[in-house]
């Protein structure tokens, strides 16, 4: 699938730079950093939702120990 993304001129830049530390072409290491993002943001909802069950499940519990 072919997408455009328009960068302002300093993220390009920026972008190229990485590209060109890592060895990669900057179309590969944007992959590399979706990858990296969706990952993160993928975990934190998990972990959000596991939070919320435990918040759920065990609510007297914490409410006591909050006394």
């Amino acid at each position: 699938m072919v997408t455009t993304v328009n960068l302002p001129d300093d993220l390009h830049a920026a972008l190229k730079r990485v590209a060109d530390d890592e060895h990669r072409s900057m179309n590969a290491t944007i992959l590399v950093a979706l990858e990296q993002y969706v990952t993160v943001r993928s975990h934190r909802s998990k972990v959000r939702e596991l939070a919320a069950d435990v918040a759920r499940r065990d609510a007297d519990l914490l409410d006591r120990l909050a006394q």
